[in-house]
């Protein structure tokens, strides 16, 4: 994590920008049409999430790991304290101020890393999957919608349940790749229910009934989505373009 000397705040948004360009993910193309504060509001929260997955996803050990991300619940307590060092917080520090940015979403976020972080990730159940998702999900869409200007109860409807639903879909697409950093993130209750053994993965995922586990859990995705498309039908479709882009970009 880098505590250098603060950029100004032209160079720190200039930083964040070049985290997004680098990236060449669809969230890019999802948010470059949006006016220039907003536009940059939501770079700056896309680089600080990348940043902490990029802790959680990296070679260090658990302890390592949990010690990077403290360093940046300390850094998000002086973006609330006006005193940001890193140059990611010093691009967050406008928008907080702007949008009304709150605090207790960065720091789910960066809970949901812990739980990343964590050796042999194996989730219990629909309940704690859930968690899960709101965390490093949900949080992401609840300083979104703020960026976007929806009022608070239609936004946070509108970030649960698309959050709940690219999450869920992200899961479904990435098992195997997962499954080589230990990780499973198919709830354990569910596949007991299909008399899968949850404890060996390589065996969770050759057992015949495997698939029609995640035709469950996608099934969950599919009803989060529908959800998530009734409250986007009550918001102001241009408020909330680029949140439309992203489910449309999910669902191909």
């Amino acid at each position: 994590m880098s505590t250098a000397s603060p950029l100004t705040e032209a160079e720190s948004t200039a930083y964040v920008e070049a985290i997004v360009r680098r990236a060449g993910t669809s969230f890019y193309w999802a948010m470059r049409r949006l006016p220039g504060q907003k536009r940059q509001a939501m770079y700056a929260i896309y680089a600080f999430c990348r940043e902490v997955d990029d802790i959680a996803d990296g070679a260090d050990g658990e302890e390592q790991k949990r010690a990077v991300l403290g360093l940046w619940r300390g850094e998000i307590e002086r973006l609330y304290a006006d005193r940001p060092r890193n140059p990611i917080a010093l691009a967050l520090q406008r928008p907080v101020a702007v949008f009304g940015l709150k605090k207790e979403d960065f720091r789910a976020v960066i809970d949901g890393m812990e739980m990343d972080a964590e050796i042999n990730i194996k989730i219990a159940d629909m309940d704690e999957l859930t968690l899960y998702c709101d965390r490093v999900a949900c949080a992401v869409g609840r300083l979104s919608v703020r960026v976007f200007g929806l009022d608070d109860e239609m936004g946070q409807r509108l970030a649960f349940h698309q959050g709940l639903a690219l999450q869920l879909t992200n899961i479904l697409r990435d098992i195997s790749e997962d499954a080589k950093r230990g990780r499973l993130y198919v709830p354990r209750d569910l596949l007991e229910s299909y008399d899968i053994d949850a404890e060996d993965l390589p065996s969770i995922l050759r057992h015949p009934a495997f698939p029609q586990a995640c035709e469950t859990l996608a099934d969950v995705a599919q009803r989060h989505f529908s959800q998530a498309d009734a409250a986007a039908a009550e918001c102001n479709r241009e408020q909330i373009r680029p949140a439309i882009m992203m489910m449309e970009i999910y669902r191909r």
